[in-house]
Parts: structure tokens; sequence; C-alpha cells
């Protein structure tokens, strides 16, 4: 206390001077219509660049949770997409979603390791068993296919990356039924190989290749990436082609597994049980 009364003291006169400067700027705005509407613009000025700096600080911290709430959104709008995947069913004109078969289920989940350096690569999600996640699913993101789920415990899955030299993949030209095994050569993480497309198909760089739905693992019509180049063949029977992914391998963050709901029917009839 004795520290703060000798501050005054030895400062009074610049105190005092502070005091009546105060003072006569409020005389002075109040006395004056001129000032007094620049004051109270300049108290605007500052109050909404005070107001707006806490709005942008407050969306910042927001961000988790608006994120969170997109990914539900994304998740709800690709099961309700896959409704619609049947092409048989688009001559109907009306669909009522409660009653139509849906072929696959979308399960979110987030990327906690992600390889791509090596020669085969591994990705493991927060997503296991007690999600219905189980080895054979597919895994893409909002813009492709990432690989696919080999083995899971209760709360994670270990997925078979698409960079992986056991990778194979159906997978074929978006513009014709032309398709092939999509692999890995290891040496660029952003380009893949599409094997045995037979030398009948037409290509040009750009065309964009997806999966071709020649399986139970992934639906038809999911991105895989653009032709970057191609040729044939030492037997000249097949193209050898370059694809430029869609995803960014070195970044992956958020993916969705595809459960596919037909799949135990289909491989009954395919091994020819009842």
């Amino acid at each position: 206390m004795q520290q703060i009364i000798n501050f005054l003291l030895r400062n009074k006169n610049f105190l005092l001077f502070l005091l009546l400067l105060f003072l006569s700027i409020i005389f002075t705005v109040q006395s004056h219509s001129y000032h007094k509407s620049k004051f109270i613009s300049s108290t605007n000025f500052l109050g909404g660049g005070l107001y707006g700096w806490k709005h942008s600080i407050n969306v910042y911290f927001g961000l988790k949770s608006h994120n969170q709430r997109l990914l539900e959104e994304n998740e709800r709008l690709r099961n309700q997409l896959s409704l619609l995947i049947d092409k048989d069913s688009s001559n109907s004109k009306y669909i009522d979603t409660l009653s139509f078969h849906k072929p696959y289920t979308f399960i979110r989940g987030k990327v906690y390791k992600n390889d791509y350096s090596k020669i085969d690569n591994y990705i493991l999600i927060n997503k296991g068993e007690k999600d219905s996640i189980i080895p054979d699913m597919g895994v893409i993101t909002d813009k492709g296919i990432i690989g696919i789920v080999e083995n899971t415990t209760a709360n994670y899955s270990r997925v078979i990356s698409i960079l992986n030299s056991n990778s194979k993949i159906n997978a074929g030209l978006k513009k014709s039924n032309q398709y092939g095994s999509l692999t890995w050569n290891g040496k660029d993480p952003n380009i893949v190989q599409l094997e045995t497309v037979p030398r009948q198909a037409l290509l040009k760089v750009g065309d964009t290749i997806i999966t071709n739905g020649r399986s139970t693992i992934f639906p038809k019509g999911i991105g895989i990436g653009t032709i970057l180049n191609y040729e044939l063949d030492q037997n000249q029977n097949y193209y050898l082609i370059d694809v430029r992914l869609f995803n960014d391998m070195t970044d992956i963050g958020f993916v969705y597994a595809i459960k596919g709901n037909d799949k135990k029917e289909i491989q009954i009839l395919e091994n020819g049980n009842e």
C-alpha cells in the first residue's frame, strides 16, 4: 500500500495532467456535435474490430465441432446416395427410401497412422469391430479410394493401402466398361498403375479411372484418378497405364469404410452354395 502512495506522490503532476486532459476531452465531446460524432465513429470502429477479432477466435476454436458435424452429414448423404446406386431403379419416378434396399453402408473414421514411403504401406484408422468394421471392407475419402481393411481389433482397423505391392483392385475407365487391375510400383505415392486393360480400349490422357463394381468391396463409380500416360506391354495385348490419384496419399485425415450389405448373399451364389 505504501508503494502505491509513494507512486502517486512521485507522479502527482503527471497524473493531474492526465485527469485534466480526460475531463477536457469529455467536455469538448459533449459540447460540440462534430467532435461527438467523430468520437462515436471511432468507438464504433474500435468496438467493431474487437468484436470481429473475438468472432474470429470463436470460429477458429469451433472448427472441430463444425468439422464433426460435416463428417456426420457426409456420412448420412453417402448412405442416402447408396440407395440410388442400382441403375435398374433409375426409371422409377418415386423411391421410398424407407423400404428401398440399401446395398452399401458408409462408416466414417479418422486416420491415426498413414505410411506412404515404404514398398508395403498400411493405414491405421480409429474404427473397429465395435463399429461394424470387418476385413475386406473398402476404405475411401471424399476424393477416392485409399485401401482395403486387412484386420481389426475392437476399436481400430489396419488398412492395406493402395500404396502396397500386395494391393490389387479392380478398376476401369469411367467412359467405358474396359477394366484392369490397379497396382503400385513403389515409386511415386501419388501415382499408381492400371494393368491388363485390353488394347481395344480407347484411351487418352486425362480420362477418369473409377472402381468398376466387379467385386463386393467397392461400389461402382468410386473415383481413383486420371490417366497420366500409357503404353502397350511387350506382347502388345494390354495397356500399362499410369494413374494420378485424386487423393494426396501423404495427407489423409478422415475416411469412410464401406460395408457391402449384399456381400454374403453374393458370395453364397458365387460359391454355388444354398
